[in-house]
């Protein structure tokens, strides 16, 4: 249930409120807006007459949210979230792009693309140490070698980093050594690791699993949200369906779908969703003329000779090609890159 006060009322009878609430085993999240102040009831709220909330004095207007998610839900928050990562943020009139190799190959080679990708005007870098493959005799990542070379790539370029966790007992770790923590596409639905980082403090990008929907998507960021942690990233990187060209199929509509029911910053990863090169730009083109706040591309010095998912990998002079486009079509819709 999401109940909306009316302006200028006092900070007491706000309070009289919430405790009134509390007392029926319900928790209150207070959301104070330029213009209203909401607040958020979390819990049992069939205790809670509605139509006596409706005729208290302070009360502009009171409705029962449908969907299972409350604290991701629009109603409840119905500004778009900006989630700050390190200098940088997602959400806002900025579009924030992520780039990077798929995993972190060696110092020389995340430092390289690191410095090229800042260039072209990327603003976070992206880069695999421990790698989920499907095969257990793909490359699997450097692990935490990854990490500290990651970390040597943000002293040089002072680039917020972005990686993949794998387990709870790497949460720690991560937390300390991470700036946007990634929760890969096989993990959506880890509820016990969800449950950890919702315990942090950090920001979290959390990927839409294979088969998911919208709301079973929706419901794991509830998960982080619920232990206390506001500051997460949905991001779309296609889903399996029947069709077999692409290595999945990219949920555009996902984009303005999630936009509409939720105020958390939503970002498109067109490299995994497509898994072949020559279609990331397209796509990526098409993410941020769909409203996407941030894009995540997957870039390579030498696609060729990847430890991972070089087909999938542009070079970096095509991903500085892909910015130019991004400038002009973000322009067009109001926003910047």
């Amino acid at each position: 249930m999401v109940i909306v006060l009316k302006p200028h009322a006092s900070a007491q009878r706000i309070e009289e409120l919430i405790y009134e609430i509390e007392k029926k085993g319900l928790t209150v999240e207070k959301v104070v807006g330029s213009d209203y102040t909401i607040l958020g009831l979390v819990g049992d709220t069939s205790v809670v007459d509605i139509d006596t909330l409706r005729v208290n004095e302070i009360v502009h207007r009171a409705m029962r949210i449908q969907e299972p998610f409350k604290r991701a839900n629009r109603l409840f928050h119905p500004k778009s979230t900006v989630v700050n990562v390190g200098n940088k943020h997602l959400g806002g009139g900025e579009i924030g792009v992520i780039a990077g190799p798929c995993s972190v190959e060696s110092e020389e080679q995340i430092i390289e693309i690191a410095k090229k990708v800042k260039a072209a005007g990327a603003s976070f870098l992206r880069g695999g140490a421990f790698k989920p493959r499907t095969s257990p005799y793909s490359f699997q990542g450097l692990g935490y070698e990854g990490i500290e070379l990651l970390r040597i790539a943000r002293e040089e370029t002072g680039m917020p980093i972005v990686s993949e966790i794998l387990s709870e007992n790497m949460v720690d770790r991560f937390a300390r050594d991470v700036d946007l923590i990634q929760v890969g596409a096989r993990n959506m639905q880890n509820f016990m690791l969800l449950k950890e980082l919702g315990k942090t403090d950090k920001p979290i990008l959390l990927k839409r699993g294979l088969s998911a929907t919208i709301e079973e998507w929706l419901m794991s960021a509830e998960y982080i949200m619920s232990e206390g942690n506001s500051r997460v990233i949905l991001c779309e990187r296609g889903i399996r369906t029947f069709e077999k060209y692409t290595r999945n199929t990219l949920d555009i509509s996902a984009v303005p779908s999630v936009k509409r029911m939720s105020h958390l910053p939503v970002i498109v990863d067109p490299s995994h969703a497509t898994g072949m090169g020559w279609m990331v730009m397209p796509m990526a083109r098409a993410a941020v003329a769909a409203g996407a706040d941030g894009i995540m591309i997957e870039v390579h010095n030498d696609p060729e000779h990847a430890l991972s998912d070089g087909n999938q990998s542009i070079t970096p002079d095509e991903f500085s090609e892909l910015m130019n486009s991004l400038r002009i079509i973000s322009g067009a819709i109001g926003r910047r890159i």
